[in-house]
């Protein structure tokens, strides 16, 4: 695991150099990939024509999401656009993206539009790490999406972690039982949930400049999961 180390020191170092505490969300991803998780393909374009290209590569459909160090929020700056259809709509949907955010902050430095596969609806749930104060790093799990700032249904364990650490934070939460199956649907791949779990444990105890990462959603399904979006927060050590 050294490449992949000195590979994420590499981008956490840019980054702060820079003066930046937050990750673009291709570094993160790219971060996320170098510790083996399963993230969506996608590409980074910088033209309508290129954006249309890579949603054909990718296979459709796709979502395209603005690339800019100055763009924290890309749903408050509409620089989020979902289910992109047709080639056609990737090419329009990449120069609305570029305008939305050009509105937003005119001055905005943008890196270009994200064009990532669109994966199928599964049940949302959230895997994050964050710097406490007194503990050090620690691992979060819960229902994802919305829900986890509406019911708060969260376990925390301390990194690092076993695999029966993390089977317990996800069995722990209060809506455990919508992971086992309900109403004729199928129980998630509890064991992809458990994997991620220790690959993020992995991850920030290696990197200790993580101050804060949410995986959220990881939609997950009855076999496998696929990270659809990843926030990375650096603090300086």
């Amino acid at each position: 695991m050294k490449e992949t180390r000195e590979k994420t020191g590499r981008i956490i170092q840019t980054a702060l150099n820079e003066g930046r505490q937050n990750l673009l969300e291709t570094e993160a991803k790219e971060i996320c990939g170098e510790y083996h998780m399963p993230i969506p393909p996608s590409e980074v374009v910088r033209t309508a024509q290129e954006a249309s290209r890579a949603a054909n590569r990718i296979g459709l459909p796709v979502v395209l999401k603005i690339v800019s160090k100055d763009i924290l929020h890309k749903t408050e700056a509409h620089g989020v656009l979902l289910d992109v259809r047709t080639l056609l709509d990737a090419e329009k949907g990449f120069s609305k993206v570029i305008e939305n955010a050009r509105e937003f902050n005119s001055s905005a430095r943008i890196e270009g539009v994200l064009v990532q596969k669109m994966v199928p609806q599964g049940i949302e749930v959230i895997v994050g790490a964050l710097t406490d104060p007194h503990f050090g790093q620690t691992l979060m799990f819960g229902l994802g999406g919305v829900f986890v700032e509406i019911l708060k249904d969260v376990t925390f364990r301390i990194a690092p972690i076993s695999s029966q650490d993390a089977q317990e934070m996800i069995r722990e939460i209060n809506a455990y039982p919508i992971l086992r199956g309900y109403r004729g649907k199928p129980p998630v791949d509890e064991e992809t949930l458990v994997d991620i779990i220790l690959r993020a444990s992995e991850m920030v105890m290696e990197n200790q400049e993580i101050n804060q990462m949410d995986l959220n959603p990881v939609m997950a399904y009855e076999k496998g999961a696929s990270i659809v979006d990843v926030r990375i927060l650096l603090q300086n050590k």
